[in-house]
């Protein structure tokens, strides 16, 4: 059976920084509040109108496929991860496949939110071990910005996130190290808790609840508008805003992602001092930095770009991961580890042999 390898890696930014002192201008805030409790120092943001989760991700998708060797034509397969697709259906992942102008193939769409790339990759990894398909499109692709509530009142979740893509394409691979061990991904593991699944969510728009507007219905009493369509209520309230309990986050997170990581070293039969490169999720650098004394590693064997991005969720990772290739950081044989928590609450992790 084939290992799958990265073939070609990808990633896009918006030109928009937005940094710290800017968010001064929309709430009580400071660049000295927010790095202390994210580690953020700026992120990007997306033109309003003429950049979308699809049109990043696209051109992510772009840079990887031509890093890969291939043509969008070669593409048999597409997986997009996101949790702010262009539209609540279709997915993003059709988007691609007619922006690239390929073939008719299969588009899968993950909705995994910070955990996204990693289950996506996960998926993409079982259909390039069974044959199936041959080069799979995997990509992580964000549009916070349009979506925040950039008042005081959504602080605490609106200076967390940013924008931008990251791509990878993956093939078959029968290569194998000077050990003769495998080479690619070794290993994938994925995990979910739904019982505190409140605690980091957006409840609106949702099933729970109509959202036509009440001005159409005027035969309807009050008590029955209340019930059956979006109110002033959910405005006042910010219920059309992501809601997160930080802290309650945070102690599940620094619980989890040590484990999930563990989880991929222990089934290999390796250590945490074995690993070349971690690249957690980009959630909050205190989070990471936790998880780094956790486990012991070296400032060397753990990679942020947090300070630079903020958090954008399913393209973190795949981010992260092409900065750290670009940078020189990851080379031939070395063992990465990425490892993502989120909404859901979900988690997971992928070993590679890069």
């Amino acid at each position: 059976m084939p290992s799958s390898k990265i073939a070609g890696i990808g990633m896009y930014v918006p030109e928009n920084v937005i940094t710290n002192n800017d968010l001064k201008k929309y709430m009580d805030t400071s660049d000295e509040w927010i790095q202390e409790r994210t580690g953020i120092k700026e992120r990007r943001y997306a033109h309003r109108t003429d950049e979308t989760t699809t049109t990043m991700g696209v051109e992510a998708a772009k840079i990887g496929i031509e890093r890969a060797g291939i043509t969008p034509q070669d593409i048999d397969f597409i997986v997009f991860a996101t949790l702010s697709p262009d539209y609540y259906f279709p997915g993003c992942g059709v988007l691609v496949q007619r922006a690239l102008k390929m073939k008719e193939i299969g588009a899968l769409d993950v909705r995994n939110q910070c955990s996204g790339f990693v289950y996506a990759l996960s998926v993409a990894d079982q259909f390039i071990k069974s044959g199936m398909y041959k080069n799979i499109l995997v990509i992580g692709s964000e549009k916070h910005s349009f979506g925040l509530d950039l008042t005081t009142r959504g602080r605490n979740v609106s200076v967390i996130f940013g924008d931008g893509a990251g791509a990878v394409v993956l093939q078959p691979t029968n290569e194998t190290t000077t050990a003769g061990g495998k080479r690619g991904i070794l290993s994938t593991h994925l995990h979910s808790d739904g019982e505190s699944a409140e605690i980091l969510a957006m409840y609106n728009p949702g099933t729970h609840a109509n959202h036509w507007s009440t001005e159409k219905f005027a035969d309807f009493n009050d008590a029955e508008m209340a019930d059956m369509f979006m109110s002033h209520a959910m405005i006042e309230n910010a219920q059309l805003f992501p809601n997160m309990d930080g802290p309650a986050v945070f102690k599940k997170a620094i619980v989890k992602f040590p484990e999930v990581i563990l989880e991929s070293l222990q089934v290999n039969g390796l250590s945490a001092a074995d690993l070349n490169l971690l690249i957690p999720h980009q959630a909050n650098l205190r989070i990471a930095q936790f998880v780094q004394q956790k486990l012991g590693l070296k400032d060397e064997q753990v990679y942020n770009n947090i300070q630079r991005y903020g958090n954008t969720t399913a393209a973190s990772i795949p981010i992260a991961l092409c900065e750290a290739w670009q940078e020189g950081k990851i080379k031939k044989n070395d063992l990465v580890c990425l490892a993502a928590f989120g909404s859901g609450f979900t988690w997971a992790s992928a070993l590679i042999r890069w």
